[in-house]
This record gives structure tokens, sequence and C-alpha cells, in this order.
């Protein structure tokens, strides 16, 4: 039985230089002649490696850009087709890059031992990025909301414009873009303005005490019902609009008018029945009234 000896990586280096020495001392043209093959040897793995990254970059592109509209005529959600090109890209750079080291002629085995030994290190550092990608994938799943809704999350509010594999991207009413966690999001608590088709607006109205509460309802409902945006029990899911006496506070008494409007109207329709109820009550005698303190002096 033979046992082959294991020298150390220093004393290998340390032999290669002694023979490398020996060789000059020799043969020195052979020896130049030897390096100048490595050299050309070492360029071509260089080039080659250097076309495989260009070739495979333009193909990653163009399999995302094929993917892409395949997705678009199918008709498949904006938040499914973003997130599984984002995670097809990635893994696909991945390979990449494995095929373009192995081209340069090292050692591909080395590289994944020295990450695993690293994995746990490297699984702590990225354990953020995990949480992420777990959510995205939950969020993917269930779909509490797609591209295209508004969402209100950590006191952000926005339309959902992307969903890739760590985070979700809004864009608020003033334009500008929030990145938002997808880990946060599929565990903390998101409130979808638009899943439903519908949404119901409350507005409050105060006026002074000793007011007909029956002809201030009417008058509410009078301006509900001339607003176009306004629905009623025609259409399903809806409720004709109603004004009722809400409360009767310190110094004003509270009506509220309830109606019922398409999501996408939500915005509009407030201010217009805002606007209308400032200019017609007043106009029908009934001011608004605000927080006042009446005091009384006794002799």
């Amino acid at each position: 039985m033979q046992i082959e000896e294991i020298v150390p990586p220093a004393d290998s280096l340390k032999l290669e230089m002694l023979e490398n020495v020996e060789k000059i001392k020799s043969d020195p043209s052979a020896f130049v002649a030897e390096i100048g093959q490595k050299a050309i040897d070492f360029g071509f793995k260089v080039l080659a490696a250097l076309a495989i990254y260009i070739i495979g970059a333009w193909l990653i592109s163009l399999i995302a850009k094929l993917i892409r509209r395949s997705f678009d005529r199918r008709g498949t959600e904006k938040t499914v087709s973003s997130f599984v090109i984002s995670f097809l890209k990635i893994v696909m750079w991945a390979i990449l890059i494995a095929v373009v080291i192995g081209a340069l002629g090292i050692n591909t085995s080395s590289i994944a031992a020295l990450l695993a030994a690293g994995g746990v290190t490297i699984g702590m550092a990225l354990s953020g990025t995990v949480q992420n990608f777990a959510g995205g994938l939950i969020l993917l799943i269930f779909k509490p909301f797609r591209a295209g809704d508004v969402i209100e999350f950590n006191g952000s509010i926005g339309t959902v414009n992307e969903i890739n594999i760590i985070s979700t991207k809004i864009i608020t009413p003033d334009s500008k873009v929030v990145v938002l966690p997808n880990g946060g999001l599929a565990s903390g608590t998101i409130t979808n303005y638009t899943a439903r088709e519908l949404r119901r607006v409350d507005i409050f109205v105060n006026v002074p005490y000793g007011v007909d509460s029956a002809q201030c309802e009417q008058a509410m409902l009078a301006v509900a019902r001339e607003e176009s945006l306004v629905l009623d029990d025609k259409t399903p899911g809806a409720e004709n609009p109603m004004a009722v006496l809400h409360t009767m506070e310190d110094s004003s008494v509270r009506f509220m008018l309830r109606v019922w409007v398409r999501s996408a109207d939500y915005w509009a329709a407030m201010f217009a029945l805002n606007e209308a109820l400032y200019t017609r009550l007043p106009a029908q005698g009934f001011s608004f009234e605000y927080p006042q303190m009446e005091i009384r002096i006794k002799n």
C-alpha cells in the first residue's frame, strides 16, 4: 500500500520556485518561451471569458424581454411578471459569472468551498434580504395588492408600480418613488384603498343649535343627489345617499352625509361634495359653526 505525502501549500510554492530557478540556469531561452506560451494561453482565456460575458449579458437581456412580452400577451399581472423576471435575471447572472470564472481556468469548486465555509457569516449578513425574498413570495402567492392598486403602509401612500424579489415600489400622489421592503409588507398591516370597486365617502358638517334637523338633512341629500359621481342602490354594492344627525357637540350639531362612489372617483367626489355643501348650505340658511365658549357673569 502506497501512501502519498501531502505537501503544504507553502512548501509546494517553494519547490515550484526552485524548479523555475533550475530551468533558468539550465536553459533560459526555453524558460522564456514557456512563460510566453503561458501568457498567450491566458490571454486567449481572457478573450474567451470576455466574449462569453458579452454574449451572456446580451442573451440575459434578450430572454428577459421575450419573457416580458410573453407575459404582456397573456395579460399576466404586472406584479407576477416583474417578480418572475427579476428572479430569473438573478439566477441567469449567477450562472453567467460561474461560466466566466470557469473560462478563465479558475477552479470553481474551490470558490464553492470558500462560500460554503463562509455560509454562516453570509447568511447572517443577508438575513434581511432572505426575509424580503420570502416576503416577496408570500405577496406573490396571496396577492394582498396588485400593480396599480393604491396602498398605505407605515404612513406611505401611493400606487403600486413594481414588485421585485426583495422590495415593492410605489408612486406617491406627488410623484415620489417609495421603496418598501417585501418582508415588512408580508408581516405588516397594509391598507388597500382600491381592492374594492366601491368606496364610501363620509362628510361631516357642523351647524349651530336650533336648526331644523329635517330641513338640514334634506338640503344635504339634495346636494348628494345632484352630484353625478354619487351612486345609489341601483349599483350593486352601493346604497342610497344618507344624511343624519351624527352627534351633539359642545357648541354645535354635527350632521353626516354618507354616499357611495367608485374607488377611482373617491377624491373627486369628496372635493365636489365639500365645495357644493360649502356653497349651497349657507344660501339656504344653514351657517357653519365653529368651537366657541359663552361666558355669563352673574351679579
